[in-house]
């Protein structure tokens, strides 16, 4: 199965050789591309440099149309599965594989999860993964224990969902938006690395911002959203 590694990166030129090079030298038989999202830094120059696949996008257009220009070029290139993956080092390659083999099942989505194996430690933010997790099963009857996962992995009927259709963000609104639909969705236990390098953009305030957002969206936003006939 072909799968594409697709890569936001915004301002990350600390973490980004670092990513890219653990992929290029101990998983090559996954693809990538690297988004570069309107950096500031020397992340598209990092990459030029040392001849990453990348699409250097001229402004900053956020993580959702960063990672739906790779989800359209995941469509042209005809991929049979794509993954968001974080310039960060967050994310840990080698569950790659056995999302892969969900997609393969037949599965729509496949969310690298924290807590397929684990409970969720007691925080703010773990509250706020909780209280959405419960407006998902609510609206879909779905149960997914981390909605707020950024290791998710699309199937080639999702890649053209998202690369033909507007304001398809890869959010659990979206998700949540996808799963009424009838799309379906599992997890797979994924471990993930604390950013070493850099900041990240969810502050305490942006997180909770965030979650109330997603909560928002998921309750009743989601209940008027229609969906393009394909």
């Amino acid at each position: 199965m072909k799968c594409l590694i697709i890569i936001p990166a915004y301002n990350e030129e600390k973490n980004i050789v670092r990513v890219v090079e653990e992929l290029q030298n101990q998983y090559p038989q996954y693809e990538y591309v690297v988004i570069n999202d309107g950096s500031s830094d020397n992340t598209a120059k990092i990459c030029r440099k040392n001849g990453y696949n990348l699409i250097d996008l001229p402004v900053n257009l956020g993580l959702a149309g960063a990672f739906q220009t790779g989800l359209k070029y995941a469509y042209i290139k005809k991929y049979d599965c794509a993954i968001q993956f974080d310039a960060d080092g967050q994310h840990r390659p080698e569950f790659i594989g056995a999302m892969i083999k969900k997609i393969e099942e037949g599965y729509d989505i496949v969310i690298g999860s924290r807590f397929v194996e684990k409970k969720k430690p007691k925080s703010m933010r773990m509250l706020g993964s909780a209280l959405i997790s419960t407006a998902m099963r609510i609206t879909t009857r779905c149960k997914v224990k981390d909605p707020t996962s950024g290791m998710r992995m699309f199937s080639k009927n999702m890649i053209k969902e998202f690369a033909l259709s507007l304001n398809y963000g890869p959010e659990p609104d979206t998700i949540s938006f996808l799963l009424k639909q009838g799309a379906t969705i599992t997890e797979v236990q994924a471990d993930m690395e604390e950013r070493i390098e850099g900041e990240s953009y969810l502050t305490l305030g942006r997180s909770i911002t965030y979650m109330a957002r997603m909560l928002i969206s998921i309750l009743f936003i989601q209940n008027f959203r229609k969906r393009k006939s394909r």
